[in-house]
């Protein structure tokens, strides 16, 4: 095992950290300012429905309008990075925290999809600087020794606020109106900046850094063309809508490679994806916001259209269970302090894979809603345990001077399986319901045609109004034969399934190559611990 191995492996189990009451006050600030980046876009997400009803979003539109915020972060975030470097991690997030609060009031201010959409990408420019420098702060004003714990810290306020804001704001949407889900990030917002200014610091010795533009361009364009192209993909792969925008991002992430390979600053040290722990762990970011963003826009879309949620009820699902999670990431940060990484992030890819396994085993149209609670737990505690053991694998690599840029590639390729998440499920969704009321509809004797004059009319009431009378199962039943509540419930279980499978493999990834903590015996002295390797 190499020093840099070592180094993101943790050292070897000693003494639990201490944690002053000074590093707790200095750590609240980052933490609520990552919480927005998580409760911004998910208050989206669970209101989508709502949404669409209101500015008459189209339903094609759906995924890409719930990740646009999530892919101006994923394209912006390795400016955002070095910009922190160059001109100071504490007041370039306090810039976004107060871009944050602008951002949301337009949004409610919104008259149509047009204005939204343009909305959501400035509060993605916002976002980018709240991801990319929470944790940069943090790895520069706590020390080594208590980072994990400070890490497990930042957790358990995100998913404290994370389990707690959907209910807060699906009541209030519920009896205000769906303009006041923008509300509870420029809340939060506010509460971080004060935290920051007041209790956290960074320390001095900036130097000046050239911002690689080109290789953020590239990185963006390639981003932008593969989720467009993915979207598009409903329609078939030899749809030019479909193949020319996915040819287009290979192109420009080819081209990104290459100029990043030759660049002498580049936004993205690919030199870091040499070392197995860090590919693993960005892995594992990549794949839990993934999950985390596709299972909460179809949930909503079951919960609403299916079981006819309202939004207040479909944010309660999040909120038992938010203890228990906060001290999960508590633990987690503590654990990885005194041990490695490597069993806490096993473990919580093991926790995904258990939330998709107990979806698909319960989900039904007469289900009673309390049975999705451990689900969701399930998935909010593997992304949160996860998270903690990803993020100081990630900072262990990070020289002096350079923890915006290094932090920054987490929640670059974090927002990119955010982004995708939704267009991505939603697409699964809609394939495996496709599949599953035709086979409905041959088991009943009744051609495609027949069928689809009930199906395309159901169809449009799933994405545009559930929970109405849009969508009535029993009138599609009687009308047609068709038990649609069944077959969306079918594809719902195919869906979690299909997606369940990649935490999985990432967990037996993570089990062979992260680094083990070296034995130590009669025999076998005490190594001398190895100081943070840098790319």
């Amino acid at each position: 095992m190499g020093p840099a191995d070592a180094a993101a492996g943790g050292g070897l189990p000693g003494p639990r950290p201490r944690l002053t009451a000074k590093v707790v006050l200095a750590v609240l600030g980052p933490a609520t300012a990552f919480a927005v980046t998580a409760v911004d876009p998910l208050m989206l997400g669970l209101n989508l429905s709502r949404v669409s009803r209101a500015l008459d979003v189209p339903p094609q539109a759906l995924g890409f309008l719930a990740g646009a915020a999530t892919l101006v972060v994923a394209a912006a975030v390795l400016a955002v990075g070095n910009l922190g470097d160059a001109h100071g991690l504490k007041r370039t997030l306090m810039l976004g925290l107060a871009g944050t609060v602008v951002a949301n009031l337009l949004s409610a201010l919104a008259t149509g999809y047009p204005f939204l959409l343009v909305a959501r990408l400035l509060d993605g420019l916002a976002l980018a600087a709240l991801l990319g420098l929470s944790l940069a702060l943090l790895n520069v004003s706590v020390p080594p020794e208590t980072r994990p714990a400070a890490i497990g810290i930042l957790m358990a306020v995100d998913m404290l606020l994370y389990g707690v804001t959907p209910a807060v704001g699906g009541w209030v949407v519920e009896r205000l109106g769906w303009r006041w889900l923008f509300l509870p990030a420029p809340l939060l917002a506010l509460c971080a900046l004060a935290l920051t200014a007041r209790y956290t610091s960074e320390p001095g010795g900036r130097r000046a850094r050239r911002v690689d533009t080109v290789g953020v361009v590239l990185f963006g364009a390639a981003l932008l063309a593969l989720v467009h192209g993915v979207g598009a993909a409903q329609n078939g792969l030899s749809d030019p809508r479909a193949w020319v925008p996915l040819a287009a991002g290979a192109a420009a992430a080819a081209a990104f490679v290459r100029h990043e390979r030759r660049g002498a600053e580049p936004a993205l040290d690919l030199a870091l994806f040499r070392r197995p722990a860090f590919a693993v762990a960005v892995l594992a970011t990549v794949t839990l916001n993934f999950i985390s963003a596709g299972f909460s826009v179809v949930l909503a879309q079951f919960g609403g259209a299916v079981l006819a949620l309202p939004a207040q009820t479909i944010g309660l699902l999040y909120l038992p269970g938010t203890l228990l999670a906060t001290a999960a990431a508590l633990l987690a940060g503590r654990i990885v302090a005194r041990y490695t990484p490597r069993p806490v992030m096993v473990t919580g890819l093991l926790l995904l894979t258990g939330s998709g396994l107990v979806t698909a085993g319960t989900a039904a149209p007469s289900m009673a809603p309390w049975l999705l609670v451990p689900a969701v737990w399930l998935c909010n505690v593997g992304c949160l345990v996860t998270s903690t053991p990803v993020s100081e694998t990630v900072l262990s690599h990070a020289p002096p001077g350079r923890s915006g840029a290094v932090a920054s590639v987490q929640p670059a390729f974090g927002m990119t399986g955010y982004a995708l998440g939704p267009t991505v499920c939603l697409l699964l969704l809609d394939l495996f319901f496709h599949r599953r009321w035709l086979a409905d509809a041959e088991a009943r004797g009744l051609s495609a045609g027949q069928a689809g004059h009930a199906v395309d009319a159901a169809r449009s009431a799933l994405a545009k109004s559930p929970g109405t009378a849009g969508y009535d199962p029993n009138l599609v039943a009687h009308t047609s034969g068709l038990d649609l509540g069944v077959d969306y419930a079918d594809a719902l279980r195919l869906t979690v399934l299909a997606v369940s499978l990649a935490p999985l493999v990432l967990a037996v990834a993570a089990h062979l190559v992260m680094p083990r903590p070296p034995r130590t015996g009669p025999e076998c002295p005490t190594p001398a611990p190895r100081p943070p390797a840098g790319p």
